[in-house]
């Protein structure tokens, strides 16, 4: 069952707003709803960390294991050091 819901938000946020919805083809309702339906799903699973991870980030996920040993500060100062002989 719907139910009505007012919200203050800034103008600008619901311009940009607006405009992700109907570049989407979705009603800016349907896109809150969708959204505020993930926060609720995602408190149900138990997480082991209490930062949330975006579906954006998740779906760049690679694949590739990085050793837990990896130091990436000496490979990057390894790489400037080439770049800049």
């Amino acid at each position: 069952m719907d139910a009505k819901l007012t919200l203050k938000l800034d103008k600008y946020v619901i311009d940009k707003a607006k405009e992700y919805a109907q570049s989407h083809k979705k009603s800016l309702s349907r896109l809150i709803e969708s959204y505020l339906k993930t926060l609720v799903d995602n408190e149900k699973t138990p997480s082991d960390t209490d930062s949330e991870i975006s579906p954006f980030v998740k779906s760049m996920q690679t694949g590739v294991k990085i050793p837990a040993d990896y130091d990436y500060k000496k490979d990057y100062s390894d790489y400037l050091a080439e770049k800049y002989k």
